[in-house]
């Protein structure tokens, strides 16, 4: 299996670390931890220009896609570069409308998914048993809801929630958590509904993970560079011996998951998205307690871009499957 992004997926993301580059992100992501979306919104759009949710969707709604390996490449970038939002969650909306589509419910995907692939709306998705929290459905212009039908095995349904419960800050001020309200508008149901989210699911696993790996090689380059500038008994800290041992286990762990993260986006198999999402996980939340700890109190700040990438290491580890799960799930694939 070969690994490597090709020269177009390698100037796809040159083109996205550039723009991001140049869109300050992080002023972004402190707006809109404080309320303001508008500067966020505005990265949103160029997202979408660059045909970043195209990616999620084929060609009958206005996307290229779906392109999983891309999708990888781009959300390392979003990652990267702390981007604010339900971005995974408006990719895993728009998979979950593909997929119903596919599987003969083409009704939803007609009427929602022109919108996100052109960036004109976002979403926000909660899938039951993958936590019962909706990312930042106060930003969504849509906020789906997959749970089980009642007296129906192996069903489901998809409805429009009207709405949201109080608004709660995560570890990450910039991740603001409500639970759907009940009622609203169904939009699908039956078995090819479950089917449709657990692939939606998976994907959302998959892009998280890809997250946390940017996330994790952003904290490894600022702590690299903060070493080589603060010094101790008149040399850079980064001269100290433990101190290289200690960025050197970092970049182990970081470039050990990048593999399994480009195969699983090959596969898109269950047990190899949960190896993936597992090793990206620990090696990101290993990352930022190695930035933290060289960076010494000054890491605590919140006047310091830093604490933007400290504080997503552990809600990206949680989300859309935490450790212990999906250690579990890939012990039960792999038997």
């Amino acid at each position: 299996m070969d690994l490597t992004p090709t020269s177009e997926q390698l100037g796809f993301v040159r083109s996205l670390d550039a723009m991001l580059t140049a869109a300050d992100v992080p002023s972004a992501a402190r707006a809109w931890a404080a309320g303001d979306r508008a500067p966020g919104r505005a990265v949103w759009s160029r997202l979408a220009d660059a045909g970043l949710f195209a990616l999620a969707a084929p060609e009958l709604y206005d996307g290229v896609g779906p392109l999983p390996v891309e999708l990888t490449l781009a959300f390392t970038e979003l990652g990267r570069a702390a981007v604010p939002g339900p971005l995974v969650e408006t990719v895993g909306a728009a998979v979950l409308l593909t997929q119903l589509a596919e599987l003969g419910d083409a009704a939803p995907a007609k009427r929602l998914l022109p919108g996100l692939v052109a960036g004109d709306g976002t979403a926000t998705l909660t899938v039951a048993g993958h936590g019962t929290y909706a990312l930042d459905p106060d930003a969504a212009d849509v906020l789906l809801v997959v749970e089980p039908e009642a007296a129906a095995g192996g069903a489901a349904r998809l409805r429009c929630a009207p709405g949201h419960g109080p608004v709660r800050v995560s570890a990450d001020p910039v991740r603001r958590l409500a639970a759907p309200l009940p009622g609203g508008e169904i939009l699908a149901s039956g078995p090819h509904v479950a089917a449709a989210a657990d692939h939606a699911a998976a994907l959302a696993r998959l892009l998280t993970a890809a997250q946390a790996l940017g996330l994790g090689l952003t904290l490894l380059d600022q702590a690299v560079a903060h070493v080589k500038q603060r010094t101790q008994f008149g040399v850079a800290v980064g001269s100290f011996q433990a101190v290289k041992h200690r960025l050197a286990d970092t970049l182990i762990g970081l470039e050990f998951a990048r593999p399994l993260l480009h195969g699983a986006a090959l596969t898109l198999t269950p047990a190899d998205i949960c190896a993936a999402k597992v090793t990206a996980g620990e090696a990101a939340y290993a990352a930022a307690g190695t930035a933290l700890q060289l960076h010494g109190a000054v890491g605590y700040t919140d006047e310091l871009d830093l604490a933007l990438w400290l504080r997503k290491a552990r809600p990206l580890r949680d989300a859309w499957g935490a450790p212990a799960r999906c250690r579990a799930e890939v012990l039960a694939g792999r038997s």
